[in-house]
């Protein structure tokens, strides 16, 4: 397994691996313990302009370069991250602290997943086709800006940058300054795949000195963003002034409905299972659940059993299931939030903002779970991003629907019933870009995206690989 530690890992430009000497730099710290995991660059402007030069010039021949080609490509690329599959998940670990059966499995699993579906969605793509006494051509976009984040680093990267070179464009990519050995690893692995110089470009950093002058950049045709709502609504002022295409994977703060016919314990567990998987640090995450009051009491119970499992524990080792929280930063966040729904009358089931015993050298927290949430609450409506749930009791089926609408995002939802009928029904009428009945998760194959401000355009499968294509109409034309 490759290890980063003690290394300053410079960025990937138009095929070259630029130099760390001399140069500032940001350091990766492990969340489990603190201990330096590895370096990179620190990026400025003008390695945004070097990369986005290298990204424009290799676009034409991109653009060209046959399907078939792309799709050859990109499967090499799966080849090399399946090869990868340890390494990979170790570094994630290091760098996140992504418990280590968790990255192999979820981690790297989903982002090879991701590449598949994208695959047979390049495959079966007719690029043209003849609407009325015209022909309609699909054509790359160009050069595409993606900003990725910390929570699933490889599973984002893999989602924008695979869709938009199998569309044809070219990519220049700035992965979280919290978690980018992860994306250092997979550099490596795309020009073991053979991609063409300036294809796919790298430039580490922050926000300010990276991610604004890419998305303002005048040759940079299209941003694709995930992470939080207000650097999403930063990312979408600053490139619409030159009309840049935006698609946003945003914030969520997910309700999950429970039927009066649902089965308690499996709810609880695929609950608990959506709100405390990789720390609760997942933008589809159920974290708010909607009870009816009959159940309300049987339900807490089985809860409180079932939070049992997620013991806090070193994501080195192969039986945690609840590692630490991305940074020291991040785990003040969710104290605070835990705090405040203290503060605002929450009724604290079990856990609390209090350091976990035998691991203060870390990011970790405790799983916790709040009764007695009202919509009135904080911790009702804002996104913790963190193992927090809330649980909020019910009347009618009509109060649940408005309950589970009752928020600012829309990226996810879930309903529980033995009535598949009754949980469809119920999941029409819930404003959220994907919902789950029974448990079911994440399929990459299915559209993903967000209604209101959970962002724009969708991602995974035909149409996320479809957000990176242009139309063209040729009028008066017929295919050859």
């Amino acid at each position: 397994m490759r290890s980063f530690a003690g290394t300053v890992v410079g960025h990937y430009i138009n095929g070259q691996w630029g130099s760390g000497q001399g140069r500032e730099v940001i350091e990766v710290h492990s969340p489990s313990d603190g201990r330096a995991v590895g370096a990179v660059v620190a990026g400025t402007a003008e390695d945004v302009n070097k990369a986005v030069d290298a990204a424009s010039s290799a676009f034409p021949a991109w653009a060209q370069t046959s399907p078939a080609e792309r799709i050859r490509l990109v499967e090499r690329l799966i080849i090399e991250i399946e090869r990868g599959r340890e390494a990979l998940a170790s570094v994630l670990t290091d760098e996140m602290g992504s418990p280590l059966a968790f990255a192999r499995a979820a981690q790297v699993g989903v982002a090879v997943a991701d590449l598949r579906e994208l695959v047979a969605a390049a495959r079966a793509h007719d690029s043209e086709w003849e609407v009325s006494n015209s022909l309609v051509i699909s054509e790359p976009v160009g050069v595409v800006a993606a900003i990725t984040p910390w929570n699933f680093p490889l599973h984002q990267i893999s989602l924008k940058v695979g869709a938009a070179l199998l569309a044809g464009c070219t990519v220049v990519l700035k992965p979280s300054e919290i978690a980018p050995l992860n994306a250092a690893m997979l550099a490596g692995m795309f020009e073991a795949a053979g991609f063409p110089p300036g294809v796919f470009n790298v430039v580490f950093g922050n926000g300010e000195s990276v991610g604004d002058p890419l998305v303002t950049h005048p040759k940079v045709d299209m941003v694709t963003f995930t992470g939080s709502r207000n650097v999403g609504e930063r990312i979408s002022i600053r490139a619409s002034a030159s009309i840049k295409r935006v698609t946003l994977e945003l914030g969520g703060k997910s309700a999950a409905v429970i039927l009066d016919d649902a089965h308690v314990g499996d709810s609880v567990s695929a609950v608990l299972r959506s709100a405390f998987a990789n720390t609760g640090q997942t933008c589809a995450a159920l974290t708010r659940v909607l009870v009816p009051s009959s159940l309300r009491d049987v339900w807490i119970k089985q809860a409180l059993d079932e939070s049992r499992k997620w013991t806090p524990g070193r994501p080195e080792e192969e039986s945690t299931i609840l590692g630490p929280l991305a940074s020291a930063q991040q785990l003040e966040r969710v104290r605070q939030h835990i705090r405040r729904a203290i503060q605002d009358g929450a009724e604290v089931v079990t856990g609390g903002a209090g350091m976990v015993t035998g691991l203060e050298d870390g990011a970790f927290v405790y799983p916790t779970i709040f009764n007695n949430v009202t919509p009135q609450m904080q911790l009702f409506h804002e996104e913790v991003f963190g193992p927090v749930l809330a649980i909020t009791s019910y009347e009618t089926i009509e109060e649940a629907v408005a309950l589970a609408n009752d928020s600012i995002y829309g990226l996810s939802g879930g309903v529980f019933s033995a009535d598949d009928a009754r949980a469809i029904d119920v999941a029409r009428q819930m404003r959220t870009g994907t919902v789950g009945i029974n448990g079911a998760g994440l399929d990459v194959g299915a559209p993903f995206g967000g209604y209101k401000q959970s962002g724009n355009g969708r991602e995974c499968g035909t149409l996320g690989f479809e957000e990176f294509l242009e139309t063209k109409s040729v009028m008066g034309a017929r295919k050859p």
